[in-house]
């Protein structure tokens, strides 16, 4: 794509992003195809992050960052606190822990000593169809509350999403993966959560968090804890399984 090849030619200290009313060829992880109906938030961001730095020796916690971004940029707005959005490992946003509502998809490429990531991220904020749109749970919200918060724009949310990102890098650099991962662990649906590895009738699992690269931890009876990497693994929520891809 354009941003691909703008963002060599452009000098490091500059930012570039990339907004789509609508995407015709969106990808996602695997080689999936990625579905986006006008009335999402689409993007794609350049950053640059420095090889030797707290997030540079652990990119696959990039694409947590950017999920836990797009959650905090509506549930850090005053009176969309309890709008129940979430993030699920590795890179998907969700409804609760029921439906999914959008995802991440990173890309990183080492030149010399700096990694230049193209981020993806894509939204439903204003479609109901296929699935459930962040304004249709703020209505939710309403009905059920008596509040009367307003709907939200892609626009607004693309803005708040990466302003939370730069906050959230800055103390990644400064602190490292503690330093976000109270905040992460407060919005992901995964907490005490039972799984069955690699089938169904597999080991039972527990997820007990992730580790200072980002990849799942379980903890298996008698085995004791162990990481699981996102790139070969999927997580099938409907179903409670960890599977290679």
């Amino acid at each position: 794509p354009l941003i691909g090849r703008l963002m060599f030619e452009l000098p490091e200290e500059m930012g570039l992003i990339a907004v789509a009313v609508r995407q015709t060829q969106g990808k996602g992880r695997g080689g999936n195809v990625w579905l986006s109906p006008v009335g999402c938030a689409l993007s794609t961001l350049h950053i640059s992050i420095p090889l030797h730095s707290n997030l540079g020796q652990r990119i696959p916690f990039i694409q947590h960052l950017v999920s836990l971004a797009v959650v905090e940029a509506v549930r850090s707005i005053p009176g969309y606190e309890d709008i129940e959005l979430r993030v699920k490992w590795p890179n998907d946003i969700y409804y609760s822990d029921l439906m999914k509502i959008g995802g991440v998809l990173v890309n990183s490429t080492l030149i010399e000593t700096t990694f230049h990531i193209l981020i993806g991220f894509g939204f439903n904020v204003n479609n109901s169809n296929p699935t459930i749109c962040i304004n249709d749970l703020i209505a939710k919200f309403n009905r059920e509350e008596g509040t009367e918060l307003k709907p939200l724009s892609a626009d607004c949310l693309i803005a708040r999403t990466v302003t939370v990102l730069e906050r959230l890098i800055e103390v990644f650099q400064e602190k490292g993966p503690n330093g976000v991962l109270p905040q992460y662990y407060k919005y992901w649906v995964h907490s005490g959560k039972r799984v069955r590895l690699r089938s169904e009738d597999g080991p039972l699992a527990w997820i007990v968090g992730i580790d200072d690269y980002g990849y799942l931890q379980v903890h298996q009876e008698g085995e004791g804890v162990e990481s699981v990497h996102p790139d070969g693994n999927s997580f099938d929520m409907l179903r409670n399984l960890i599977v290679p891809k």
